[in-house]
């Protein structure tokens, strides 16, 4: 990574550390098809064990991780209960139809937080004439809603409103170690009660591949057959599951540092002229801000100046920008960021 770079686009940009460089180099391997890649059994035994789960899965994408779930707990011709801003509704290329035949049932809500009455509304009744209802999907934190943290009070709550019409959940966890980081509970406090969880290690964790499926001994042998379906069987991917195991013992432990650098940046922003953006929202590493009328630009506009000053951000849509922390940015380049947004807006 150019060091006169500051990438705040996505937490996906990071670089393995040393440390996992030398571990892909050095990692024992096997087929992992047949069960045999040690490192791949020993990433699994450790994700289950942090997720205080019976089992885990190795898997090449959250994306896939999402759609094995969802394969497993639905059936065609039935519907799949998110959040309107879900990331398996808007960024996984309508995989639950395609691969499925699951159709969404999306619920708009202000903040990205799902309220269990609505929950309760959405679920279909039995009927002939009616679409069933199969899955709950949760999402914490959640992406399009600016990193929000779903709270493990109303995670059980919601949990709760979907057991009571025996419907699984599944918990869109791509990002939950940091929301679980700045609640100051462990992931698997979290995510109880979901009978699936997926959660990226190539995000904030920064492994260069790779996401988890956590769940119980029957559906992640399930998990394993849907994952060689979708074409996800991998052979001697020890190489990129040592990596893996190093973001879990040496970069989990600072994803605190990566939200702290968020909020300090959404204080720092929100003081320029032209940006709108309420810091006590920024809950863990993802900061987004809208323009308005006095910044007298798009988010567009504005982002091609940051980088030519060195500082790269994500449009979205016309006024709303996202950046997100990792362990790539330092408290310097928060400062840096926040001076360069001010000088390009001044002018």
């Amino acid at each position: 990574m150019n060091i006169a770079t500051i990438d705040l686009r996505s937490d996906t940009v990071t670089h393995p550390t040393n440390a996992m460089r030398q571990a892909m180099a050095g990692a024992e391997v096997g087929d992992d098809v047949y069960g045999e890649d040690p490192t791949i059994n020993r990433l699994e035994e450790r994700s289950a064990e942090l997720m205080g789960r019976d089992a885990a899965i190795y898997i090449p994408t959250g994306t896939m991780g999402n759609q094995i779930a969802i394969h497993i707990h639905t059936r065609p011709g039935s519907e799949v209960i998110a959040e309107a801003g879900a990331h398996i509704f808007n960024f996984e290329m309508g995989a639950m139809a395609a691969l499925s035949g699951t159709l969404p049932r999306p619920i708009e809500t202000g903040d990205g937080i799902l309220d269990p009455a609505q929950v309760e509304e959405a679920i279909q009744p039995p009927a002939g004439y009616r679409t069933p209802t199969s899955l709950l999907v949760l999402e914490n934190s959640h992406n399009l809603a600016g990193g929000r943290i779903t709270p493990p009070g109303l995670m059980a709550e919601l949990v709760a409103v979907a057991g009571l019409h025996g419907l699984p959940v599944h918990l869109d966890g791509a990002r939950v170690h940091n929301a679980a980081a700045a609640l100051g509970i462990s992931a698997a406090e979290l995510s109880a009660g979901c009978d699936t969880v997926m959660f990226c290690l190539s995000k904030g964790l920064g492994a260069p591949v790779g996401s988890i499926l956590v769940g119980d001994t029957e559906t992640i042998s399930e998990a394993r057959r849907i994952r060689k379906m979708f074409g996800g069987g991998m052979r001697q991917a020890g190489i990129i599951a040592a990596a893996g195991l190093v973001a879990l013992d040496e970069v989990l432990p600072g994803l605190g540092d990566d939200n702290r650098r968020a909020h300090d940046l959404a204080v720092g922003l929100a003081q320029i002229p032209g940006i709108v953006l309420a810091p006590e929202k920024v809950e863990t590493n993802i900061v987004f801000f809208s323009l308005d009328e006095s910044a007298g630009m798009t988010a567009a506009e504005l982002s091609g100046p940051l980088a030519g000053e060195g500082v790269r951000c994500h449009p979205l849509g016309r006024d709303s920008i996202r950046m997100v922390t990792h362990y790539h940015i330092s408290d310097a380049d928060v400062e840096r960021t926040v001076d360069v947004t001010a000088a390009v807006l001044g002018k």
